[in-house]
Parts: C-alpha cells; sequence; structure tokens
C-alpha cells in the first residue's frame, strides 16, 4: 500500500548550506572588533578551565577507558590529564568534561553551550595539525556562529521536541570550524556541512545522567570527523540544511530562515555568550542568587521555616528534581540550588557533590522550599521569600542574575572560577600559567605550548 508522504515543508528555502559554507571558508581572519576577538578568548578560557576542572570524574574516566580500547594513536592532549590519545577520542573526552560540570559557556538566547562541541574539536585537530591560535581564534568564531546561528532558526520549537539543541547544532559549528581550521573551499565546507547535519546528537531525556555531557563530546567528535571526510573528498547533500528532509525541516517546525544569515559577517553570536557563575543549569541561576542575596541579608537556614520560590514554568521543567540522590541530579535541582545558595553563598561544583546533596541539612532545607509556577516572570528571573520561624518574611526579586548579559561575569571572576576548577588538577602556580596562556592564546604561534601546561606535573 503506498503511504502519504506529504509533509508541511518549505521548499523555498533560501541555500543556507551553501551561504554559510562560504562565509566561514572565505571570511577575514581577525575580521570583527577587538571586543568580539576579547570575548573569543573569554570563551576558550572559560571552556579549558571547565574541562580541566572535569578531569577526575568518573565520567572522563569511563570515556577515555572505552576511547583507549580503540589502541588510538597519540594525537592529542586529554586536557587535565597525562594521556594522549587520536584526535577524535580527545575531541569526545574533552567535550564531555567540559560539560560534565554544567558550568560552561551559554548562548542564553537559545540555551546553547557552544564552545564544548566547537572549542574541543578545534583544540584537538590544531595541536595535531600544528595551526596557531590565531586560526584557532577565527575558527572558533566563525565555528560558535554556525552552530548558535542555525539555533536561532529553530529554538525553541526544537529544544521543546526534546532535542539536547547543544549536541544537535554542536555537531555543524565543531564541523565548520574544523572546515575553516584546515582552509578548506566553500565546495569542501559545504560538504563538512552537509555531512554533520545528517549527525545531529542529543535527547534532553538524558538530562542528570553522564550522557548528557557525552552529547557535546560526540557533537565535537562527529563534527570534526566530518571536516576530515569533506577533506578527502566525502560529499554530501548540497542542501542539507534547509531541504524539505533535510536537517532542520526533520528536527524543526520552526523555521526562520532569516536567523541563519542575518547580519552574516556584521554579527557574531560569540558576542552574546555568557559564563555561569553557578555549576548547574542556567534557568537556576536566579534563584541561587536571591538566595545568595538572603544570605546576605543575614538570613540563615536554620531561621527558615520555608523558601517560597515563584519561576517561570521552564525552571521546573528543566530542573524540578525535589529529591536528588546525586551531584549530577542535583544539577537540575531548583530546590537543592536555593538550599546550596542559603547555606554556602554560592554554588560551586563543591556543593554539588554526591556528600552535599545528601548531607541531612541539605535534604531538610530542601523539602522547605516550595516553588510554585508564575509565568508573568521571566524564565531568567525569580522571586525568592524567605519566610523565618518569627513570623518575618525577607524578599529579594532578581530580575537577572549573576553572570547574565546584563551583569556578565567580569575577567577577574573567569579567572578565579578558572582556578576555583583547575588548581586542585593542576595546582595553583600551573594554573596561573595556564590562564596568561589562554588570554595569549590569539597570538600563539605553537598551540602545543598551551596544551602542555594543562597536563598534570
Amino acid at each position: 500500500m503506498a503511504r502519504n508522504t506529504q509533509v508541511a515543508a518549505d521548499p523555498n528555502a533560501p541555500p543556507i548550506t551553501q551561504l554559510l559554507a562560504r562565509f566561514v571558508a572565505t571570511h577575514p581572519s581577525r575580521g570583527w572588533s577587538d571586543a568580539v576577538d576579547h570575548e573569543a578568548h573569554r570563551t576558550f578560557l572559560n571552556w579549558l578551565g571547565c574541562a580541566v576542572g572535569a578531569a577526575r570524574h568518573e565520567a572522563a574516566d569511563a570515556a577515555l577507558a572505552a576511547v583507549r580500547m580503540l589502541e588510538t594513536a597519540p594525537q592529542a592532549t586529554v586536557l587535565g590529564r597525562r594521556e594522549r590519545v587520536d584526535m577524535a577520542g580527545a575531541a569526545l573526552v574533552n567535550g564531555i568534561t567540559s560539560h560534565t560540570f554544567d558550568y560552561d559557556d551559554t548562548h542564553l538566547k537559545t540555551i546553547i553551550h557552544p564552545a564544548g562541541p566547537v572549542a574541543s574539536a578545534l583544540l584537538a585537530l590544531a595541536e595535531h595539525s600544528g595551526a596557531s591560535g590565531r586560526q584557532l581564534i577565527d575558527a572558533l568564531v566563525l565555528g560558535i556562529d554556525v552552530s548558535c546561528r542555525i539555533g536561532n532558526v529553530m529554538y525553541p520549537d526544537h529544544y521543546d521536541r526534546g532535542w539536547h539543541i547543544t549536541g544537535s547544532t554542536g555537531t555543524l559549528g565543531a564541523a565548520a570550524g574544523c572546515a575553516r581550521l584546515l582552509g578548506l573551499d566553500p565546495q569542501r565546507t559545504a560538504m563538512a556541512l552537509g555531512i554533520a547535519a545528517s549527525q545531529p546528537v542529543g535527547m534532553r531525556e538524558q538530562f542528570g545522567t553522564m550522557t548528557k555531557p557525552f552529547h557535546p563530546g560526540a557533537a565535537a567528535q562527529a563534527g570534526l570527523m566530518s571536516a576530515l571526510l569533506a577533506k578527502n573528498g566525502f560529499t554530501a547533500s548540497g542542501k542539507a540544511l534547509e531541504a524539505p528532509r533535510g536537517m532542520i525541516q526533520t528536527v524543526s517546525t520552526k523555521c526562520d530562515w532569516r536567523e541563519a544569515t542575518d547580519e552574516l559577517g556584521r554579527r557574531f553570536e560569540i558576542s552574546f555568550n555568557s559564563y555561569k557563575p553557578f555549576a548547574c543549569g542556567i534557568v537556576i541561576h536566579p534563584s541561587i542568587d536571591a538566595c545568595v542575596q538572603l544570605r546576605e541579608q543575614g538570613v540563615r537556614a536554620e531561621q527558615v521555616q520555608r523558601i517560597e520560590l515563584k519561576v517561570h514554568s521552564l525552571v521546573l521543567e528543566l530542573t524540578g528534581k525535589k529529591t536528588p540522590q546525586d551531584g549530577l541530579q542535583a544539577k537540575f535541582s531548583v530546590y537543592h540550588g536555593c538550599a546550596a545558595g542559603l547555606v554556602f553563598g554560592r554554588a560551586a561544583e563543591d556543593e554539588f557533590s554526591d556528600a552535599v546533596v545528601l548531607r541531612p541539612d541539605m535534604v531538610a532545607l530542601r523539602a522547605k522550599v516550595v516553588a510554585t509556577v508564575d509565568d508573568s516572570i521571566d524564565e531568567a528571573s525569580a522571586d525568592v521569600t524567605a519566610v523565618l520561624n518569627d513570623g518575618r518574611r525577607v524578599q529579594v526579586f532578581v530580575e537577572h542574575a549573576i553572570g547574565s548579559l546584563q551583569k556578565p561575569m567580569t575577567d577577574g571572576l573567569l579567572e578565579g572560577k578558572f582556578h576555583g576548577l583547575a588548581d586542585p588538577v593542576l595546582g595553583a602556580g600551573a594554573t596561573g600559567k595556564l590562564i596568561e596562556a589562554c588570554w595569549r592564546v590569539g597570538a600563539c604561534t605553537d598551540l602545543r605550548t598551551l596544551t602542555a601546561l594543562a597536563v598534570p606535573a
């Protein structure tokens, strides 16, 4: 019996695969403002610190053990460890560790964590190929532009369907960046994008497990391989992104094609990157910020009868785990985030350790958090009231949390975050040298001098 093959698709979509490929292949080196270039260095610094910080996590151990079973050639560095593996394996493992703590960068318009897939692929390829730091930064800006522009085309429909948009667009950003680093012409860059378009990675069902950070790692690996295949003549559809049965129209009903090319080469999405002061899902940050402010006003956990939390529905949809059993689950618990902010005045990785999550006082305080949905409150805001045992009510409303575009982390705060992540792995002195190297990466002639600093003595 014949099937009904009619699809609600747009057969007249613009040729964005070709347009983006030409942009990536031909845009001038450092063809953007000093502010954009500085943001690229901030993005690289934040990504590398996150990757080094999680180098000893059990997810890193498991991923590296699997990669080494392939008996790979030692082509590239596993950040924060002494092991060296093949380029694709390094892209995978470094992509995993950069996202393991959920502490990485965020393109807030799409909730994409863009550096994980793109930087992980690029550094592995650059280290092996001998590319310069300038070539790396150029490729990082352009690769992130591709992934976030495609995210803009599809968000929020694509995300609401259950796709982890960091992974699904990350394959494209990694492929674009690696194609640029390899010096591919527009035609072969289009093939790299086309190959990557058949490999979107990641479902939101995996949030709270090791497979969530696997998504950016797998996207980095897939994007790198897509560019290598294209370099060697492997072919794909030249309209793999926009065709009626191409990637975008298959995985999303929202297809705002203008987002792919609007101000292309003049507006760079890396300019809208933000960096997390708290090691958890971005939608929890306003609630944590509010509880930190309550603590600064003198409110202590033992005084609290209950914490009344009003948030957008997305917050509870993504981070509504009331009784997390380990650190990974707690990163998706606004209840734990509030408790951490009030008890510790911070929510770095230590506050999401299994031991802290299971502490009786934390369990008891989480139970006092009463969360209600109020969609008149923006998803980037939170209204928190501490009701005290003596009847007093202390309220804090956070419109924009620390780390947002409106209240960005300074370079100094990023360095402090990097030290907090990397000092236990590398030591404070070595971490300081690595931070200095990250700020100068655009002028680095041999990236192997940088990756050597990311290896424990």
